[in-house]
């Protein structure tokens, strides 16, 4: 062996090189904390799952008294969320994918730690919980990012490693392909939406944090597919008009509750510079009850993630004319209270129903409606057209209807981009960061 050494020096390094702990410290560090996300992910799953279930269970299904007991639970509900994520977990407020992008824009670890750190995880996940308990039509995709993300930059910390910007984009790519399981859905989300200035070295980390992420969730609630199985397929030569129909009126809408969102959350802000607590619960009380009045009208549909929905417009099962409408409502004031909880899943319940309506009025296939819908809409409001075909295709796992996907995801964006020019999610990340110039230069006053 000593000979074989001598002979081949480039063997001799190597060997001391790995059995250096410099080299396999931050390894094990960064892959303990891409399993840790696949698990955190899974728990938040089946937490986000028992509290809609509760919520079901407390409010009754028969039309008896229970049904009206979200007239005050809801708001009750939102107010608490909002008091807490103010008080004891600032910076948990919203989706969780505004906080990630801002934090590869900021320098500064403390400017990080404000809204990325562990207590963030914490809070992040149990109001999310507290708010799916109460009616809110949140789901828990863009959260699991900001969770994600988190546990990343604290590994980072722990193993030493100078690769933040990285590592906080592996996180956010690990967070969605594990709360989806959809794994390339994570890499491609990683590169058109978390890094529009995605730099080729990252790729390995963002592959292993996608990897093990996903091998950990695999491991505990095994191969799935997010909405069952999609049998239909979209056929060109009678469904185009379907296809042209929900990109365009799909990509509207979604551009429609982005320009909307916008707006409502930078008059609140500017309205509650004064009292910002008493505003924002405030807020939280009025934006609550409009949730829980538009769940009754709907028959309790509008009420959660929209996840039950959205699973059977693509297993064929038609929703409600105006269900489309009811969930858009509900989603935007679920976004605009300002309690913590993602979009995502109430985008693509919107988006089923969107495909749903335009399926009956041409006479098309709810299954492939459905889908079609989803593409538009859901491009459309976070206008990454990538993203949303590739996450629906695996969410769905029926690859042949590839081609139909895109040509809606495109036509959603395009209509997106004609009607709002600013992605949701990048504006709303400019909020964070300006937070954090604010924060920097009252630091540095001498007053």
């Amino acid at each position: 062996m000593a000979g074989t050494s001598r002979r081949y020096p480039m063997l001799r390094r190597s060997r001391a090189m790995w059995g250096s702990r410099r080299v396999w410290q931050p390894r094990l560090v960064f892959w303990a904390g891409a399993i840790s996300i696949g698990l955190i992910s899974v728990l938040f799953a089946m937490l986000a799952d028992q509290a809609q279930a509760l919520f079901r269970l407390v409010t009754g299904d028969d039309g008896g008294w229970r049904f009206y007991l979200p007239l005050v639970m809801t708001p009750l509900g939102f107010v608490l969320c909002a008091w807490l994520a103010y008080s004891f977990f600032p910076g948990s407020q919203g989706s969780g994918i505004p906080q990630a992008i801002a934090a590869r824009h900021l320098r500064d670890d403390e400017d990080r730690s404000h809204i990325l750190s562990l207590r963030l995880v914490v809070g992040k996940i149990a109001l999310t919980v507290i708010g799916l308990f109460c009616g809110a039509s949140i789901g828990r995709e863009g959260p699991t990012v900001q969770v994600g993300a988190s546990v990343m930059l604290q590994v980072a910390r722990w193993g030493g490693m100078a690769q933040a910007r990285g590592l906080i984009l592996a996180g956010s790519a690990a967070g969605i392909a594990a709360a989806f399981n959809t794994p390339l859905a994570g890499i491609v989300f990683a590169i058109e939406e978390m890094g529009r200035t995605y730099e080729a070295r990252t790729n390995g980390l963002v592959l292993t944090a996608v990897i093990l992420a996903g091998l950990a969730s695999l491991g505990l609630v095994g191969n799935y597919t997010y909405f069952g199985i999609a049998k239909e397929t979209i056929a060109f030569a009678a469904d185009w008009p379907l296809v042209l129909a929900c990109g365009i009126i799909g990509g509207g809408l979604g551009a429609l509750f982005s320009l909307l969102a916008l707006k409502a959350t930078r008059r609140i802000r500017r309205w509650n510079t004064g009292q910002p607590l008493r505003c924002a619960l405030l807020v939280a009380a009025v934006c609550g009850l409009a949730v829980a009045a538009i769940g009754i009208a709907s028959g309790g549909l509008t009420y959660g993630t929209g996840y039950a929905q959205a699973r059977s417009a693509v297993e064929g099962a038609p929703l409600p004319w105006l269900f489309f409408a009811e969930k858009f409502a509900a989603g935007l004031l679920s976004m605009i209270s300002g309690i913590p909880g993602g979009i995502f899943a109430p985008s693509l319940a919107v988006g089923a129903g969107i495909g749903s309506t335009l399926g009956l009025i041409f006479g098309a296939g709810t299954g492939v409606a459905a889908l079609l819908g989803m593409a538009g809409y859901f491009a459309g409001v976070v206008q990454a057209p990538m993203t949303a075909f590739v996450i629906i295709l695996e969410m769905t796992g029926n690859h042949d209807n590839v081609i139909g996907l895109m040509c809606a995801s495109m036509l959603g964006y395009g209509t997106a981009r004609l009607i709002s020019h600013e992605p949701l999610y990048h504006a709303l990340s400019r909020v964070f960061i300006a937070e954090a110039i604010r924060r920097r230069r009252a630091e540095a006053s001498p007053n």
